[in-house]
Protein backbone atom coordinates (compact mmCIF):
# COMPACT_ATOMS: atom_id res chain seq x y z
CA UNK A 1 0.00 0.00 0.00
CA UNK A 2 1.34 3.01 -1.28
CA UNK A 3 -0.81 5.85 0.58
CA UNK A 4 -2.81 6.54 -2.25
CA UNK A 5 -6.02 8.04 -0.64
CA UNK A 6 -8.89 5.15 -1.58
CA UNK A 7 -6.80 2.20 -0.63
CA UNK A 8 -6.93 3.45 3.19
CA UNK A 9 -10.68 3.20 3.56
CA UNK A 10 -11.31 0.36 1.60
CA UNK A 11 -8.96 -1.43 3.92
CA UNK A 12 -11.09 -0.28 6.72
CA UNK A 13 -13.98 -1.24 5.26
CA UNK A 14 -12.69 -4.72 4.47
CA UNK A 15 -11.53 -5.07 7.66
CA UNK A 16 -15.01 -4.25 8.95
CA UNK A 17 -16.57 -6.26 7.07
CA UNK A 18 -14.33 -9.53 7.69
CA UNK A 19 -14.82 -8.61 11.27
CA UNK A 20 -18.50 -8.18 11.52
CA UNK A 21 -18.87 -11.85 9.14
CA UNK A 22 -16.71 -13.51 11.67
CA UNK A 23 -18.14 -12.15 15.31
CA UNK A 24 -21.73 -13.11 13.68
CA UNK A 25 -20.44 -16.70 12.42
CA UNK A 26 -17.88 -17.45 14.36
CA UNK A 27 -15.02 -17.54 11.03
CA UNK A 28 -14.35 -16.18 7.87
CA UNK A 29 -12.86 -12.99 8.08
CA UNK A 30 -9.93 -13.53 6.07
CA UNK A 31 -12.44 -15.35 3.36
CA UNK A 32 -14.48 -11.23 3.06
CA UNK A 33 -11.28 -9.26 4.17
CA UNK A 34 -8.98 -11.06 1.39
CA UNK A 35 -11.76 -10.49 -1.00
CA UNK A 36 -10.79 -6.46 -0.99
CA UNK A 37 -7.43 -7.11 0.64
CA UNK A 38 -5.85 -8.21 -2.28
CA UNK A 39 -6.77 -5.93 -4.82
CA UNK A 40 -4.55 -3.30 -2.06
CA UNK A 41 -2.06 -5.58 -0.51
CA UNK A 42 0.81 -7.72 -1.31
CA UNK A 43 -0.23 -11.60 -0.37
CA UNK A 44 2.39 -11.56 2.24
CA UNK A 45 0.42 -8.88 4.14
CA UNK A 46 -2.65 -10.23 3.26
CA UNK A 47 -1.68 -13.32 5.03
CA UNK A 48 0.27 -11.76 7.83
CA UNK A 49 -3.09 -9.77 9.05
CA UNK A 50 -5.61 -12.22 8.58
CA UNK A 51 -3.79 -14.53 11.10
CA UNK A 52 -2.83 -11.24 13.17
CA UNK A 53 -6.47 -9.97 13.02
CA UNK A 54 -8.12 -13.39 13.50
CA UNK A 55 -6.40 -14.11 16.25
CA UNK A 56 -7.78 -11.17 18.07
CA UNK A 57 -11.26 -11.69 16.37
CA UNK A 58 -10.97 -15.38 17.56
CA UNK A 59 -9.70 -14.69 20.74
CA UNK A 60 -12.46 -11.77 22.05
CA UNK A 61 -14.69 -14.16 20.90
CA UNK A 62 -14.03 -16.91 22.83
CA UNK A 63 -13.10 -14.63 25.95
CA UNK A 64 -17.17 -13.70 25.50
CA UNK A 65 -18.42 -17.67 25.10
CA UNK A 66 -15.62 -18.63 28.00
CA UNK A 67 -18.52 -19.72 30.36
CA UNK A 68 -19.83 -22.76 27.18
CA UNK A 69 -16.07 -23.59 26.95
CA UNK A 70 -15.63 -27.25 28.01
CA UNK A 71 -11.63 -27.71 27.54
CA UNK A 72 -12.32 -32.10 28.05
CA UNK A 73 -14.08 -31.61 24.47
CA UNK A 74 -11.42 -29.08 22.99
CA UNK A 75 -8.23 -30.51 24.15
CA UNK A 76 -7.92 -33.09 21.02
CA UNK A 77 -8.95 -30.67 18.22
CA UNK A 78 -6.27 -28.27 19.60
CA UNK A 79 -3.54 -30.70 19.95
CA UNK A 80 -4.42 -32.07 16.45
CA UNK A 81 -4.36 -28.38 15.00
CA UNK A 82 -1.04 -27.65 16.47
CA UNK A 83 0.78 -30.46 14.95
CA UNK A 84 -1.44 -29.58 11.48
CA UNK A 85 -0.08 -26.86 11.01
CA UNK A 86 3.79 -27.09 10.40
CA UNK A 87 2.44 -29.70 7.67
CA UNK A 88 0.22 -27.07 6.19
CA UNK A 89 2.99 -24.87 6.11
CA UNK A 90 5.66 -27.21 4.43
CA UNK A 91 2.76 -27.89 1.69
CA UNK A 92 2.82 -24.49 0.87
CA UNK A 93 6.48 -23.96 1.15
CA UNK A 94 7.70 -27.06 -0.49
CA UNK A 95 4.75 -28.29 -2.61
CA UNK A 96 2.10 -27.11 -5.06
CA UNK A 97 -0.82 -26.05 -3.21
CA UNK A 98 -3.35 -25.05 -5.73
CA UNK A 99 -4.57 -28.55 -6.12
CA UNK A 100 -5.51 -28.78 -2.69
CA UNK A 101 -6.86 -25.40 -2.19
CA UNK A 102 -8.87 -26.62 -5.72
CA UNK A 103 -9.95 -30.06 -4.04
CA UNK A 104 -11.11 -28.30 -0.82
CA UNK A 105 -12.76 -25.94 -2.76
CA UNK A 106 -14.87 -28.46 -4.36
CA UNK A 107 -15.10 -30.73 -1.56
CA UNK A 108 -17.15 -27.17 0.46
CA UNK A 109 -19.49 -26.79 -2.45
CA UNK A 110 -20.26 -30.17 -2.66
CA UNK A 111 -21.30 -30.20 0.73
CA UNK A 112 -22.77 -26.81 1.33
CA UNK A 113 -25.15 -27.53 -1.33
CA UNK A 114 -26.28 -30.84 -0.11
CA UNK A 115 -26.69 -29.53 3.25
CA UNK A 116 -28.77 -26.70 1.93
CA UNK A 117 -30.98 -28.24 0.19
CA UNK A 118 -31.39 -31.44 2.53
CA UNK A 119 -32.13 -29.46 5.92
CA UNK A 120 -32.52 -32.79 7.74
CA UNK A 121 -28.89 -33.93 8.45
CA UNK A 122 -28.72 -37.04 11.35
CA UNK A 123 -26.24 -35.82 13.54
CA UNK A 124 -22.86 -38.30 13.71
CA UNK A 125 -23.49 -40.28 16.71
CA UNK A 126 -21.09 -43.00 15.85
CA UNK A 127 -18.38 -41.03 16.68
CA UNK A 128 -19.45 -40.13 20.32
CA UNK A 129 -17.74 -43.36 22.23
CA UNK A 130 -14.17 -42.86 20.07
CA UNK A 131 -14.76 -39.07 19.48
CA UNK A 132 -11.52 -38.34 21.22
CA UNK A 133 -9.29 -40.04 18.23
CA UNK A 134 -11.59 -38.87 15.71
CA UNK A 135 -11.41 -34.88 16.65
CA UNK A 136 -8.15 -35.18 16.91
CA UNK A 137 -7.49 -36.16 13.19
CA UNK A 138 -10.28 -33.31 12.35
CA UNK A 139 -8.26 -30.91 14.07
CA UNK A 140 -5.16 -32.30 12.73
CA UNK A 141 -6.51 -31.75 8.99
CA UNK A 142 -8.38 -28.04 9.87
CA UNK A 143 -4.69 -26.98 10.99
CA UNK A 144 -2.93 -28.39 8.01
CA UNK A 145 -5.45 -26.64 6.03
CA UNK A 146 -4.94 -23.84 7.68
CA UNK A 147 -1.54 -23.63 7.20
CA UNK A 148 -1.90 -24.22 3.28
CA UNK A 149 -4.69 -21.58 3.13
CA UNK A 150 -5.13 -19.23 6.13
CA UNK A 151 -8.51 -20.62 6.90
CA UNK A 152 -7.80 -22.03 10.49
CA UNK A 153 -11.52 -23.81 11.53
CA UNK A 154 -13.44 -24.87 8.07
CA UNK A 155 -13.43 -28.52 9.01
CA UNK A 156 -13.88 -28.59 12.66
CA UNK A 157 -16.81 -26.08 11.74
CA UNK A 158 -18.54 -29.06 9.21
CA UNK A 159 -17.48 -31.36 11.66
CA UNK A 160 -19.37 -29.83 14.92
CA UNK A 161 -22.05 -29.29 12.25
CA UNK A 162 -22.36 -32.96 11.84
CA UNK A 163 -21.85 -33.71 15.75
CA UNK A 164 -25.60 -32.10 15.89
CA UNK A 165 -24.32 -29.76 18.63
CA UNK A 166 -26.62 -26.31 19.36
CA UNK A 167 -24.73 -23.15 18.09
CA UNK A 168 -23.22 -22.21 21.47
CA UNK A 169 -21.44 -25.44 21.98
CA UNK A 170 -19.82 -25.58 18.06
CA UNK A 171 -18.57 -21.64 18.27
CA UNK A 172 -17.29 -22.85 21.66
CA UNK A 173 -15.80 -25.51 19.96
CA UNK A 174 -14.46 -24.19 16.74
CA UNK A 175 -13.48 -21.03 17.86
CA UNK A 176 -11.20 -22.41 20.25
CA UNK A 177 -9.21 -24.40 17.63
CA UNK A 178 -8.87 -21.61 15.18
CA UNK A 179 -7.41 -19.45 17.80
CA UNK A 180 -4.77 -22.56 18.27
CA UNK A 181 -4.70 -22.63 14.55
CA UNK A 182 -4.05 -18.63 13.99
CA UNK A 183 -1.82 -18.67 17.33
CA UNK A 184 1.11 -21.03 16.11
CA UNK A 185 0.67 -19.42 12.12
CA UNK A 186 1.64 -16.65 13.55
CA UNK A 187 4.67 -18.12 15.65
CA UNK A 188 5.68 -19.59 12.44
CA UNK A 189 5.64 -16.21 10.31
CA UNK A 190 7.30 -14.76 13.37
CA UNK A 191 9.93 -17.09 13.39
CA UNK A 192 10.75 -16.34 9.94
CA UNK A 193 11.14 -12.35 10.30
CA UNK A 194 8.66 -11.75 7.24
CA UNK A 195 6.99 -8.93 8.49
CA UNK A 196 7.78 -5.15 7.85
CA UNK A 197 6.96 -1.67 8.87
CA UNK A 198 3.97 -1.77 6.48
CA UNK A 199 2.43 -4.33 7.66
CA UNK A 200 3.08 -2.94 11.56
CA UNK A 201 0.90 0.61 10.18
CA UNK A 202 -1.98 -1.27 8.31
CA UNK A 203 -2.28 -3.57 11.79
CA UNK A 204 -2.82 -0.52 14.01
CA UNK A 205 -4.88 1.60 11.42
CA UNK A 206 -7.22 -1.72 11.20
CA UNK A 207 -7.95 -1.95 14.99
CA UNK A 208 -10.42 0.20 15.66
CA UNK A 209 -12.67 -0.91 12.46
CA UNK A 210 -11.56 -4.91 13.83
CA UNK A 211 -12.89 -4.52 17.36
CA UNK A 212 -16.60 -2.83 16.02
CA UNK A 213 -17.21 -4.98 13.39
CA UNK A 214 -16.63 -8.19 15.83
CA UNK A 215 -18.84 -6.38 18.70
CA UNK A 216 -21.93 -6.30 16.46
CA UNK A 217 -21.34 -9.12 14.96
CA UNK A 218 -21.76 -10.45 18.49
CA UNK A 219 -25.00 -8.19 19.08
CA UNK A 220 -26.37 -10.42 16.04
CA UNK A 221 -25.44 -13.57 16.93
CA UNK A 222 -27.08 -13.57 19.77
CA UNK A 223 -30.39 -12.83 17.90
CA UNK A 224 -30.22 -16.19 15.66
CA UNK A 225 -32.03 -18.95 15.86
CA UNK A 226 -30.59 -22.77 15.88
CA UNK A 227 -31.51 -22.16 11.97
CA UNK A 228 -30.81 -19.20 10.89
CA UNK A 229 -26.72 -19.56 12.03
CA UNK A 230 -26.91 -23.21 10.34
CA UNK A 231 -27.94 -21.45 7.06
CA UNK A 232 -25.31 -18.59 7.53
CA UNK A 233 -22.66 -21.15 8.21
CA UNK A 234 -23.49 -23.14 5.16
CA UNK A 235 -23.51 -20.28 2.82
CA UNK A 236 -20.19 -19.15 3.81
CA UNK A 237 -18.81 -22.41 3.36
CA UNK A 238 -20.19 -22.28 -0.06
CA UNK A 239 -18.62 -18.85 -0.37
CA UNK A 240 -15.03 -20.25 0.84
CA UNK A 241 -15.54 -23.21 -1.48
CA UNK A 242 -16.08 -20.96 -4.63
CA UNK A 243 -13.23 -18.73 -3.73
CA UNK A 244 -10.84 -21.39 -3.29
CA UNK A 245 -11.61 -22.93 -6.95
CA UNK A 246 -11.42 -20.01 -8.34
Amino acid sequence: MDGISLEIPLFIIATFAGALVAGLSGFAFGLVAASIWLYILTPLQSVSLIIAFGLIVQAYSVWKLRSALDWRRLWPFILGAALGVPVGVSILTWGDPRHVRAGVGVFLVLYSLYALFRPAIAPVKAVKAPGAAADAVVGFLNGALGGITGLAGILVTIWCGLRGWPKDVQRAVFQPVAVATFLVSALWIGAKGVLGADTVGLFLIGLPALFAGTWLGLKLFGRLDEAAFRKIVLVLLLATGAVLIV
